[in-house]
């Protein structure tokens, strides 16, 4: 019997093509995921009245090094869902980094702003942390994710332009909360085919039934949709303080 080899597997997600140094780590950046979740904090500050730019700038490279880099390195380390070759020394090298450059971007900016920069970053590589490594329970059901991954980076975005909350932040919150949610039921789906069920088929009476490819499809196009939809929103909104 021939043995599968990785150019034969089916890609663990749409935006992942793994087998080489580069797609490895493209691969566990989950650049569509990760954009989506970066939008939110562009999102959340724009519903500031003024944007002051290098807190925003700030605010985004710790999330892209905490959430993107970090998290996802930790979440590829903690039972290799992506099936990446990285050496396990350089997905832990990824998250230390990751981490240690959001805590220390949060740190340079306890000077511009205030102490409370510290917390919420605490609080943010605590919820990546603990999501990536499967625990506590209650933080990784859906509502969980959506909260940490979707409410979280609306509340900080804001909250780092106007050292303060308010009820279009909550709003706009609950709003990105509703959006994760539907990208989790979304991406679940779509995970479990890909990488569980490869022969996955539906067949329904007196038609033509619905192969792997077209079943993923739709799960996988409306996330496409909707991950676009959201960067350009987030886009539109900052374009309104330039």
């Amino acid at each position: 019997m021939g043995s599968t080899t990785v150019s034969d597997r089916p890609p663990p997600a749409f935006y992942a093509h793994p087998g080489s140094p580069l797609r490895d780590l493209l691969a566990i950046l989950h650049p569509p995921y990760t954009a989506w979740h970066l939008s939110y904090v562009a999102i959340g500050s724009a519903f500031a009245p003024e944007i002051e730019w290098l807190r925003l700038s700030g605010t985004l490279a710790a999330f892209f090094l905490g959430l993107g880099v970090a998290a996802h390195a930790l979440d590829e380390w903690n039972g290799r869902p992506l099936g990446t070759r990285l050496p396990d020394r350089v997905l832990i090298a990824l998250a230390v980094a990751g981490f240690g450059g959001a805590l220390l971007l949060a740190g340079l900016g306890t000077l511009v702003v205030s102490a409370w920069v510290l917390a919420w970053a605490i609080a943010g590589t605590a919820l990546a942390a603990a999501y990536a490594l499967g625990w506590p329970r209650p933080l990784h059901t859906d509502l969980g994710f959506a909260a940490a991954w979707g409410a979280f980076p609306v509340l900080v975005g804001f909250w780092s332009q106007t050292e303060s909350l308010s009820g279009a932040a909550v709003l706009g919150a609950l709003a990105a909360t509703a959006l994760s949610l539907a990208q989790r039921k979304l991406s679940t789906p779509a995970r479990y085919v890909r990488r569980s069920a490869p022969s996955a088929r539906v067949e329904f009476a007196g038609e033509h039934g619905w192969g792997r490819e077209r079943l993923l499809a739709t799960w996988e196009l409306p996330l496409m949709l909707l991950t676009g939809t959201i960067v350009l929103f987030a886009g539109s909104l900052l374009l309104r303080h330039v």
